[in-house]
């Protein structure tokens, strides 16, 4: 990963907040995002990588590539370093101060394949001629309802033999696993360093915004798209990672 220039612990939320706000992408949040995204997803690093060697094991010469939900790029340049250099990386977000700084990350990597970031409603992104596509815990800030139009749009876009690879926080039917998997998560995150304030500020704030899934529900949503293959191949705690192959 090309890190920014100059990366910023978050402290979002680490001051008493009176009118909490909904989550959103906002220049605040773009600011510290690759130290919160680290420091909030355990096993992140490792999450890059496998998108690094996915794109190297299924990416087609002379196809396009795409991150969908880029924010700062960290995916997007996982995706560009493992192409042939004929492909085409795209990056898509639709919030522009995430697009901002993903560019200026791409400027100062020099990959050989071509790269694209477009600010962009991904509910109305086009897939064409891809052989990769990546989610990287974006599908859970989609509403619901756009989810299983979303998936569609991907399967469609994608040559054959194309693969999606689909990262989420995941949620558990069983009370119990929930539970166990919720107090593991919020131990992960008190070993980064995040104050008790600063995780329930976050967790209300991400109410009704990150909606999670089930690995159920996931692999049902992907099947329904069109996929005909999925395979898990990240679980790091409750953030899984799932590949589906057309």
């Amino acid at each position: 990963m090309v890190p920014t220039a100059d990366p910023k612990e978050d402290k979002v939320y680490a001051k008493p907040i009176d009118q909490l706000e909904a989550f959103e992408f906002n220049a605040k949040v773009a600011d510290v995002f690759e130290n919160m995204i680290e420091r909030s997803v355990p096993g992140y690093p490792l999450i890059l990588d496998i998108i690094g060697l996915t794109t190297e094991h299924f990416a087609q010469p002379n196809t396009c590539c795409y991150d969908l939900g880029c924010s700062l790029g960290a995916s997007t340049l996982k995706i560009r370093q493992h192409l042939p250099i004929s492909c085409l990386a795209i990056g898509i977000d639709n919030s522009s101060d995430m697009v901002e700084r993903c560019r200026a990350n791409v400027a100062r990597d020099h990959s050989q394949a071509q790269i694209e970031i477009r600010q962009e409603d991904l509910r109305i992104t086009r897939i064409e001629n891809a052989s990769v596509v990546v989610m990287n815990f974006t599908l859970q800030f989609l509403p619901e309802g756009d989810r299983d139009n979303v998936l569609r749009g991907i399967s469609d876009g994608l040559v054959d033999g194309g693969v999606f690879l689909l990262c989420e926080k995941i949620k558990f039917d069983n009370s119990n696993q929930q539970a166990l998997f919720e107090d593991l998560h919020l131990s992960f995150k008190r070993l980064m360093g995040y104050s008790d304030l600063e995780i329930a500020q976050k967790r209300a704030a991400l109410e009704n915004v990150l909606i999670p899934s089930t690995i159920t529900e996931l692999n049902e949503r992907v099947s329904r798209a069109g996929f005909s293959r999925t395979e898990l191949i990240v679980q790091c705690l409750n953030f899984v990672a799932i590949l589906a192959i057309k």
